[in-house]
Parts: structure tokens; C-alpha cells; sequence
């Protein structure tokens, strides 16, 4: 079994792509219990740094994330979460929290 390097939060960035398309819809935050949560339940659970508690994506909005596969880097710090997403993976109601484009410099 792999054990994730945690910071000193005792947290991991956690980024989320569609396991269909390839495209990369959000990125997250992972303890050790959001971890677990997602693991035994197959949704996507994450730890809010700003609320500082536990969320399910999707509790509220209904737009659930599917886990289909969790990989890790080679240093085992970052979580690659494969998900069949539930309608759009952004708050703002786009699919993909990178739907803007940062202007050329």
C-alpha cells in the first residue's frame, strides 16, 4: 500500500479529471479522512481549508463526482482522482473550474 505524503496541514492536493474526456475539472484538498470517505463511499470527498471541515462534492448541488480511480505521483504527495462527474464540477455552474483563459504575456 502507498502511504500519501501529507504536509504539515495534513493535507494533499487532489486534481480531478474526467475519466472519459481527460479533461481536468477541478483541484481539491485531501486529508486522510477525505481520503477514506471517498475510498469507502466512491464520491469524491474533500477537506475545505477555508471552513476547515469535511465536504462531499456535490452534498448540496447534487453534482456528485464518481471516483473511478485514484493515482499518485511519484513522490506520493498528489492524489490524481479519475471521476464520471455528476453535471458540472464547478460552483459557478461551468463543467471544469479552468474554463477561463489567462491572457498571454
Amino acid at each position: 500500500m502507498i502511504e500519501i505524503k501529507y504536509d504539515a496541514n495534513g493535507l494533499a492536493p487532489a486534481v480531478v479529471q474526467d475519466a472519459q474526456t481527460g479533461e481536468v475539472l477541478m483541484v481539491a484538498w485531501m486529508n486522510a479522512e477525505a481520503l477514506a470517505h471517498t475510498r469507502s463511499t466512491g464520491l469524491a470527498h474533500f477537506w475545505s481549508r477555508s471552513r476547515q471541515l469535511l465536504w462531499l462534492k456535490g452534498e448540496t448541488s447534487g453534482n456528485t463526482l464518481h471516483v473511478q480511480e485514484i493515482r499518485v505521483d511519484c513522490d506520493a504527495d498528489t492524489l490524481l482522482l479519475l471521476v464520471q462527474p455528476d453535471g458540472p464540477a464547478c460552483h459557478t455552474g461551468e463543467r471544469t473550474c479552468f474554463h477561463r483563459t489567462l491572457e498571454a504575456v
